[in-house]
Protein backbone atom coordinates (compact mmCIF):
# COMPACT_ATOMS: atom_id res chain seq x y z
CA UNK A 1 0.00 0.00 0.00
CA UNK A 2 1.19 3.37 -1.23
CA UNK A 3 1.28 6.10 1.66
CA UNK A 4 0.41 9.28 0.81
CA UNK A 5 0.31 13.07 2.37
CA UNK A 6 -1.51 16.01 0.40
CA UNK A 7 -0.37 19.32 1.32
CA UNK A 8 -2.08 22.06 -0.31
CA UNK A 9 -3.68 25.62 1.85
CA UNK A 10 -6.55 24.97 0.17
CA UNK A 11 -9.39 22.88 1.91
CA UNK A 12 -11.36 21.75 -0.81
CA UNK A 13 -8.39 20.38 -2.35
CA UNK A 14 -7.38 18.34 -0.36
CA UNK A 15 -10.68 17.19 -0.21
CA UNK A 16 -11.19 16.54 -3.38
CA UNK A 17 -7.65 14.85 -3.91
CA UNK A 18 -8.41 12.41 -0.96
CA UNK A 19 -11.59 11.09 -2.42
CA UNK A 20 -9.77 10.32 -5.93
CA UNK A 21 -7.00 8.92 -3.98
CA UNK A 22 -9.90 6.72 -2.16
CA UNK A 23 -10.73 4.48 -5.76
CA UNK A 24 -7.42 3.70 -5.85
CA UNK A 25 -6.66 0.31 -3.92
CA UNK A 26 -3.40 0.49 -3.64
CA UNK A 27 -3.12 3.82 -2.30
CA UNK A 28 -4.34 5.04 0.87
CA UNK A 29 -4.01 8.91 2.55
CA UNK A 30 -2.57 8.83 5.68
CA UNK A 31 -2.41 12.61 6.01
CA UNK A 32 -3.66 16.06 5.16
CA UNK A 33 -1.37 19.52 5.75
CA UNK A 34 -2.56 22.80 5.05
CA UNK A 35 0.73 24.54 5.07
CA UNK A 36 5.06 24.10 4.66
CA UNK A 37 5.52 23.46 8.11
CA UNK A 38 2.31 20.88 8.72
CA UNK A 39 3.73 19.11 5.36
CA UNK A 40 6.98 18.54 7.35
CA UNK A 41 5.71 17.44 10.51
CA UNK A 42 2.79 15.05 8.76
CA UNK A 43 4.67 13.47 6.63
CA UNK A 44 7.40 12.54 9.36
CA UNK A 45 4.79 11.19 11.95
CA UNK A 46 3.12 8.81 9.27
CA UNK A 47 6.07 7.75 7.62
CA UNK A 48 4.40 8.61 4.03
CA UNK A 49 5.83 6.98 1.30
CA UNK A 50 4.51 9.41 -1.36
CA UNK A 51 3.79 13.52 -0.56
CA UNK A 52 1.59 15.23 -2.93
CA UNK A 53 3.59 18.98 -2.66
CA UNK A 54 2.15 22.45 -3.57
CA UNK A 55 4.34 25.28 -4.05
CA UNK A 56 2.46 28.05 -2.45
CA UNK A 57 1.33 27.94 1.18
CA UNK A 58 1.82 29.56 4.12
CA UNK A 59 4.30 29.22 6.97
CA UNK A 60 6.77 26.94 4.66
CA UNK A 61 6.20 27.39 0.85
CA UNK A 62 6.51 24.43 -1.02
CA UNK A 63 9.83 24.22 -2.20
CA UNK A 64 11.15 24.76 1.43
CA UNK A 65 8.99 22.15 2.64
CA UNK A 66 10.24 19.88 0.26
CA UNK A 67 13.68 20.27 0.58
CA UNK A 68 12.89 19.80 4.92
CA UNK A 69 11.18 16.21 4.59
CA UNK A 70 14.23 15.17 1.71
CA UNK A 71 16.65 15.73 4.27
CA UNK A 72 14.76 14.22 7.33
CA UNK A 73 12.95 11.28 5.40
CA UNK A 74 15.03 10.80 2.16
CA UNK A 75 13.05 7.57 1.55
CA UNK A 76 9.95 9.11 1.26
CA UNK A 77 9.48 10.55 -2.57
CA UNK A 78 7.97 14.47 -3.16
CA UNK A 79 6.14 15.00 -6.41
CA UNK A 80 5.10 18.56 -6.73
CA UNK A 81 1.24 19.50 -7.83
CA UNK A 82 0.88 23.11 -8.99
CA UNK A 83 -0.63 25.13 -11.41
CA UNK A 84 2.59 27.25 -11.85
CA UNK A 85 4.76 25.71 -14.21
CA UNK A 86 7.57 28.54 -14.62
CA UNK A 87 11.10 27.53 -15.44
CA UNK A 88 12.25 28.42 -12.20
CA UNK A 89 9.62 26.80 -9.87
CA UNK A 90 10.36 23.55 -12.18
CA UNK A 91 14.23 23.83 -11.18
CA UNK A 92 13.75 24.93 -7.82
CA UNK A 93 11.81 22.42 -6.97
CA UNK A 94 13.44 19.79 -8.58
CA UNK A 95 16.99 21.09 -7.34
CA UNK A 96 15.23 20.88 -3.67
CA UNK A 97 14.79 16.67 -4.05
CA UNK A 98 11.34 16.47 -5.55
CA UNK A 99 11.02 13.27 -7.81
CA UNK A 100 8.14 15.05 -9.71
CA UNK A 101 6.18 17.85 -11.27
CA UNK A 102 2.62 17.37 -12.23
CA UNK A 103 -0.04 20.09 -12.86
CA UNK A 104 -3.69 20.31 -10.92
CA UNK A 105 -4.83 20.08 -14.56
CA UNK A 106 -3.94 16.76 -15.04
CA UNK A 107 -6.51 13.94 -15.51
CA UNK A 108 -7.04 12.28 -12.52
CA UNK A 109 -5.56 8.60 -14.06
CA UNK A 110 -2.84 10.43 -14.54
CA UNK A 111 -2.02 11.95 -10.95
CA UNK A 112 -2.96 7.98 -9.89
CA UNK A 113 -0.32 6.72 -12.09
CA UNK A 114 2.03 9.78 -11.34
CA UNK A 115 1.93 8.80 -7.09
CA UNK A 116 2.41 4.91 -8.32
CA UNK A 117 5.81 6.12 -10.17
CA UNK A 118 7.04 7.87 -7.43
CA UNK A 119 6.92 5.15 -5.27
CA UNK A 120 8.77 2.95 -7.45
CA UNK A 121 12.23 5.70 -7.70
CA UNK A 122 10.53 6.94 -11.12
CA UNK A 123 10.28 10.90 -11.94
CA UNK A 124 7.02 11.43 -13.00
CA UNK A 125 6.79 15.05 -15.29
CA UNK A 126 4.05 16.92 -16.66
CA UNK A 127 5.28 17.51 -20.42
CA UNK A 128 5.18 20.93 -20.15
CA UNK A 129 7.35 21.15 -17.01
CA UNK A 130 9.73 18.25 -19.01
CA UNK A 131 9.96 21.10 -21.63
CA UNK A 132 10.74 23.52 -19.23
CA UNK A 133 13.73 21.55 -18.10
CA UNK A 134 15.04 20.67 -21.41
CA UNK A 135 14.14 24.61 -22.73
CA UNK A 136 16.71 25.19 -19.45
CA UNK A 137 19.58 23.26 -20.41
CA UNK A 138 19.71 24.26 -23.94
CA UNK A 139 23.01 26.62 -24.25
CA UNK A 140 23.25 28.87 -27.06
CA UNK A 141 26.42 28.62 -29.14
CA UNK A 142 28.23 30.28 -31.59
CA UNK A 143 26.84 28.05 -34.45
CA UNK A 144 23.14 29.55 -33.31
CA UNK A 145 23.96 33.05 -34.45
CA UNK A 146 25.47 32.55 -38.10
CA UNK A 147 22.96 33.16 -40.52
CA UNK A 148 22.23 29.94 -42.84
CA UNK A 149 24.28 31.36 -45.80
CA UNK A 150 27.34 31.93 -43.09
CA UNK A 151 26.56 27.99 -42.09
CA UNK A 152 26.69 27.21 -45.59
CA UNK A 153 29.97 28.88 -46.61
CA UNK A 154 31.57 27.46 -43.00
CA UNK A 155 30.51 24.19 -44.31
CA UNK A 156 32.60 24.56 -47.34
CA UNK A 157 35.24 26.39 -45.81
CA UNK A 158 35.34 23.40 -43.43
CA UNK A 159 35.80 20.74 -46.41
CA UNK A 160 38.52 22.69 -48.10
CA UNK A 161 37.27 24.57 -50.17
CA UNK A 162 38.86 28.22 -51.18
CA UNK A 163 36.52 31.15 -51.71
CA UNK A 164 36.38 31.41 -55.32
CA UNK A 165 34.77 27.62 -54.95
CA UNK A 166 32.55 28.46 -52.57
CA UNK A 167 31.14 31.59 -54.13
CA UNK A 168 31.24 29.63 -58.00
CA UNK A 169 28.87 26.66 -55.67
CA UNK A 170 26.78 29.48 -54.08
CA UNK A 171 26.39 32.22 -57.28
CA UNK A 172 27.07 34.71 -54.97
CA UNK A 173 30.34 36.98 -56.03
CA UNK A 174 33.55 36.12 -54.09
CA UNK A 175 33.42 39.74 -51.72
CA UNK A 176 30.58 38.50 -50.71
CA UNK A 177 32.18 34.99 -49.66
CA UNK A 178 35.01 37.24 -48.38
CA UNK A 179 32.57 39.36 -45.79
CA UNK A 180 30.59 36.26 -44.73
CA UNK A 181 33.93 34.82 -43.70
CA UNK A 182 35.07 37.63 -41.70
CA UNK A 183 31.93 37.84 -39.71
CA UNK A 184 31.90 33.91 -39.38
CA UNK A 185 35.82 34.34 -37.69
CA UNK A 186 34.48 36.94 -35.41
CA UNK A 187 31.78 35.03 -34.30
CA UNK A 188 33.72 31.77 -33.77
CA UNK A 189 36.00 33.75 -32.08
CA UNK A 190 39.33 32.57 -34.51
CA UNK A 191 41.83 33.84 -36.66
CA UNK A 192 42.08 32.43 -39.57
CA UNK A 193 40.20 29.60 -41.59
CA UNK A 194 41.79 26.18 -40.37
CA UNK A 195 40.79 27.38 -37.02
CA UNK A 196 37.40 27.89 -38.10
CA UNK A 197 37.87 24.69 -40.04
CA UNK A 198 38.38 22.53 -37.18
CA UNK A 199 35.88 24.01 -34.96
CA UNK A 200 33.16 23.10 -37.58
CA UNK A 201 34.74 19.85 -37.60
CA UNK A 202 34.65 19.30 -33.81
CA UNK A 203 30.92 20.43 -34.33
CA UNK A 204 30.09 18.24 -37.30
CA UNK A 205 28.91 21.02 -39.33
CA UNK A 206 31.58 19.64 -42.08
CA UNK A 207 29.56 16.65 -42.20
CA UNK A 208 26.05 18.06 -42.82
CA UNK A 209 26.45 18.78 -46.67
CA UNK A 210 28.02 16.27 -49.44
CA UNK A 211 31.59 17.80 -51.18
CA UNK A 212 30.30 20.11 -53.95
CA UNK A 213 31.40 19.81 -57.16
CA UNK A 214 34.13 22.14 -58.16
Amino acid sequence: MIRVVIADDHNIVRTGLSHLLARADDITVVGLAASGREAVETTIATGADVVLMDLSMPDVDGIAATREIVAQAPDTRVVVLTSFVERTRVIDALDAGAIGYLLKDTDPEELVRGIRAAARGESPLAPKAAQQLIDSRRRPGPADQLTGREREILILLAQGHPNKIIARRLEISENTVKNHVTRIFQVLDVTDRTQAALWAQRHGLDRLAGAPQS
